[in-house]
């Protein structure tokens, strides 16, 4: 089972979730976020963690020079947009960087996973929907059994109120090809807590062993 760390701010989570076999960590490069991260800083995470792990820089509604120029500072082998980005918009990304694309898409409703189909990225992300329209980091799961109705081939990831309580039912019922953790693990926005971070990859390790 992929994992994906996210919100990463501090050197010391990313080593932890590195040594723990975290596939990938992931930096807020989005302002709007209160896991943001200074893009200066995520690029001395990233000098230490290449070669280690995936470097994901998550984006929401931002413009393409932007995110092609943070993808080259920064030195990130994934891209994921988080927003109302469109299938040309993350054709483009791919395009324009080089990098792989992860969509996220806020799930409410059987409908979002249809919509979903229209993203021929590398990657789905199946985040928690509001009815505001919050860009994730909500902490609150969604309905995982829709995943049944889902009819795309895209390996995707799981995320949305993950916690080392509630993975491993995440996985069973869903059955992803890897799951984001952000808030789950954490004592504040984009500080991890080291025990919760082990706690659920051995989570993880238990749900995978038993699949």
């Amino acid at each position: 089972m992929h994992v994906k760390i996210c919100g990463i701010t501090r050197l010391e989570d990313a080593e932890l979730a590195a040594s723990l076999g975290a596939w990938a960590i992931g930096f807020i490069l989005w302002p709007g976020s209160k896991r943001h991260v200074d893009p200066a800083v995520a690029a001395g995470i990233a000098r230490v963690m290449r070669r280690k792990v995936e470097l994901v820089g998550v984006f929401v509604n931002q413009p393409l020079d932007e995110i092609a120029g943070l993808v080259d500072a920064i030195g990130l082998t994934h891209v994921q947009l988080h927003g109302d980005e469109g299938p040309s918009f993350c054709a483009a990304v791919s395009q324009r960087t080089g990098a792989k694309v992860i969509k996220a898409g806020r799930i409410i409703h059987a409908y979002d996973l249809r919509e979903m189909d229209r993203y021929h990225t590398d990657f789905h992300l199946l985040d928690t929907g509001t009815a505001d329209g919050t860009y994730g980091g909500t902490g609150k799961t969604w309905d995982w059994s829709l995943v049944a109705r889902r009819k795309s081939s895209i390996p995707f990831l799981l995320a949305g109120g993950l916690n080392p309580d509630n993975v491993a039912d995440a996985i069973a019922q869903a059955r992803p090809w890897g799951v984001d953790v952000s808030s789950g693990v954490e004592t504040s926005p984009g500080v991890k807590d080291h025990a919760k971070v082990e706690a659920l990859f051995a989570a993880v390790e238990g749900a995978h062993v038993g699949s």
